[in-house]
């Protein structure tokens, strides 16, 4: 039997399975390995909830340690306990409350200083605190040395230092905490009272923190060589100055699309093999066991075939990508980025915050989208959520790609043919970008005025990422994660996608009248009726709107797939396709609405059905103007 404490409506529920279990907050500020404690110590006896009328996520998991079962609790990553955050709030709020027993704060021991301002700032509010010094082995590599004992005689609180990473002094770790938790180690009153005077006079109360976090930090580092952070310097100079900042990271842009691109093909094309193969094995068993035709058609050709067609083509791209992703995510370079795009939002009237959440739309718009609670201001973050989706997902790779290879760089598969796709699509995303930055300043000049926030960027130290952690991190949190969404959306759509393309009335498919239907506005863009009826029946997840397209241009009633670029290509020029058809086709890819998982998701982050709206017409709207706008020019000058 699970026991919980009694809740109130704005409270987390703790997973508690008796009453002696004792509940651990894990606090810090973000990039000292606060996530690499809590998997230390939990393992896979994790899972997640959510703060009630917060849309911030804590994961929870259990340990064992002498009998005693503790329940620790991972909170978001904070600065301060300054409620200017919904994360910030509900760290505030869960140390503050009768849930949490005792808290371990975890500190970065090569940026002690910065961190021991949050250590302070708990302290006020709680005795229970064990401070627990992280990245000790990334200090002794930089010559950083750290008098614990001292640290602890200042604070009051034990202090234990640890390499999580490394498994060193997780058990030093615990046994603090079981000393604390059951009352052997008790605190220092003196630094509590003082701390907590401080805490009556808000006014001096920041300043005054800061400055015993500089004093105390002063009395227990030692810096034993003098240049200790001199490649952190050198790279970040690299990294962020203007002649240099953005060519870089231009390049590794380009670089990650040409890695995910050269590599997804073979794995994509043995996956569809395999499907269609297994799917082959189906038709023949169902047949055996007399399962009636219609029936047979729906469940695998339209079921089975769209589910099939998702994985196939989103899940070795992702596969790719987020891993990369993430990489540079543990590296360290993404701060980088959004430092580097930071006075490009401020003069769009956004947050420059929102770069990291453009980034995260790369990989899905869904992430994107739950990223943006990394903004504080509300306006803001519904700016970065409206237009998270001008940044092309996983899903409208494919699309962008194969209309790139047919149309604009050549069918060859050869480096020179992928590298060339690469940069078209680098040019591609660019104009999704620049779009980015033109619509968040309409919409802060219109229906979101307001003046850009200001906020702390952290240029996190570069650390060697762990590879390991890396790929299991990323493939069962991101890829995983969104596959399993996408299939969710993507099997009901397969059924509907059948039924409208076998069901007749007046000797015509529903598929065909709804081509028939949006066929004069899909010419106003450039496009024709099966384009349009493709992207809107590709509602569920983008991956399923070239198959649906090869159906309508074939007539056919089941999804369709081409074993080859080439075949493909001269389907579309039978069926009237010209360099401007395909150019408008990469527009409207990129400035199109949003995909159904992306505005449930946006629906859920904001409770609006307005902002969902919004999220949805302000795409949608920008692509149809700019391919009427394309044509229009295409015929003024004659191109055409």
């Amino acid at each position: 039997m699970v026991y919980e404490e009694e809740q109130t409506a704005d409270r987390f529920v703790v997973d508690k399975q008796a009453p002696t279990d004792q509940v651990i907050a894990l606090a810090g500020n973000p990039n000292v390995g606060k996530s690499s404690v809590f998997n230390e110590l939990t393992g896979m006896r994790q899972h997640t909830g959510n703060w009630p009328g917060k849309t911030v996520d804590l994961a929870q998991g259990t340990t064992t340690y002498k009998n005693q079962r503790y329940v620790l609790v991972d909170l978001p990553g904070t600065y301060s306990l300054i409620a200017h955050s919904a994360e910030e709030e509900v760290a505030r709020d869960f140390i503050h409350s009768p849930d949490s027993d005792l808290t371990v704060v975890v500190c970065d021991a090569t940026s002690l200083e910065r961190n021991l301002n949050l250590v302070l700032q708990i302290m006020q509010i709680t005795e229970k605190v064990v401070v627990c010094v992280n990245l000790m082995d990334e200090a002794r590599s930089k010559k950083i040395a750290i008098d614990l004992p001292k640290l602890q005689e200042l604070l009051g609180v034990p202090v234990v230092g640890t390499s999580a990473v490394k498994k060193e002094g997780i058990e030093e770790l615990m046994e603090a905490v079981r000393q604390v938790a059951f009352g052997e180690v008790a605190s220092n009153p003196y630094m509590l009272e003082a701390l907590r005077s401080l805490h009556e006079d808000p006014e001096k109360e920041v300043f005054a923190l800061l400055d015993q976090a500089s004093s105390i930090a002063k009395q227990v580092v030692t810096y034993r060589k003098a240049d200790y952070d001199q490649r952190d310097r050198q790279l970040d100079k690299l990294l962020t100055q203007k002649s240099t900042g953005i060519p870089i990271m231009l390049l590794l842009l380009l670089s990650v699309f040409w890695f995910t691109i050269e590599g997804a093909n073979v794995p994509s094309d043995l996956l569809a093999d395999m499907f269609n193969r297994f799917g082959d094995w189906l038709l023949v068993v169902t047949t055996q066991l007399g399962m009636t035709k219609w029936l047979q058609d729906m469940l695998i050709n339209g079921l089975y075939k769209v589910l099939s067609t998702v994985i196939s083509v989103m899940l070795p791209p992702m596969a790719i990508f987020f891993p990369i992703f993430t990489l540079l995510e543990d590296f360290g370079y993404l701060p980088r980025v959004a430092f580097n795009l930071d006075k490009h939002f401020q003069k769009a009237g956004a947050c420059g915050k929102q770069a990291l959440t453009m980034c995260m739309g790369f990989g899905c718009n869904a992430a994107g989208v739950v990223g943006t609670r990394i903004i504080d201001s509300p306006r803001e973050r519904l700016i970065a959520t409206v237009t998270n989706n001008f940044v092309p997902c996983n899903g409208r790779f494919p699309i962008l790609i194969a209309v790139i290879t047919m149309f604009f760089t050549g069918s060859q598969a050869s480096l020179t043919g992928s590298l060339l796709s690469a940069i078209f699509l680098t040019f591609v995303i660019l104009l999704g970008v620049f779009t980015t930055f033109y619509v968040s300043r309409l919409l802060s000049n219109t229906l979101l005025k307001g003046m850009p926030s200001s906020f702390t960027l952290e240029l996190p130290p570069f650390r060697k990422p762990q590879i390991g952690q890396v790929i299991v991190r990323s493939i069962f949190d991101r890829t995983l994660f969104v596959l399993w969404r996408a299939m969710i959306v993507a099997a009901p759509a397969g059924l509907l996608i059948w039924v409208m393309a076998n069901v007749h009335v007046s000797g015509q498919t529903i598929l065909q009248w709804v081509t028939y239907f949006v066929d004069p506005l899909a010419q106003l863009m450039g496009l024709d009726g099966t384009i349009l009826m493709a992207f809107i029946l590709g509602l569920p997840a983008n991956e399923i709107v070239i198959p649906i397209m090869i159906m309508g241009y074939l007539s056919s009633s089941t999804i369709t797939d081409f074993s080859s670029l080439a075949e493909f290509k001269q389907l579309l020029l039978t069926n009237g396709w010209t360099w401007l058809t395909a150019m408008n086709m990469l527009l409207f890819t990129i400035y199109h609405w949003p995909c159904s998982t992306t505005l449930l998701t946006i629906y859920k982050e904001t409770k609006s059905v307005k902002w969902t709206w919004m999220s949805f017409i302000v795409p949608t709207l920008t692509g149809v103007g700019v391919t009427i706008l394309t044509i229009f020019l295409a015929r003024m000058f004659h191109l055409v």
